[in-house]
């Protein structure tokens, strides 16, 4: 083999290395995200005020208004 067939052959390694690691990466960024999705759904919400009738006016809330 002469040196240019190596340094070409060296070079496409690297080449593919490099892709691979960059391949890598963005999966293990994927698969980071996806666990952050599923914590935040399967976590329940926070709790509002337990008593947010008490703060409202008194007028409202009354009646239901069933005009369209």
């Amino acid at each position: 083999m002469d040196n240019s067939t190596i340094s070409n052959a060296s070079s496409l390694l690297f080449d593919q290395a490099t892709a691979t690691d960059s391949g890598t990466a963005v999966l293990k960024k994927a698969f980071a995200m996806q666990a952050q999705n599923a914590t935040a759904l399967t976590n329940p919400p926070p709790q509002a005020e337990k008593n947010t009738a008490a703060n409202l006016p008194p007028h409202l809330g009354q009646t239901i208004n069933t005009t369209a």
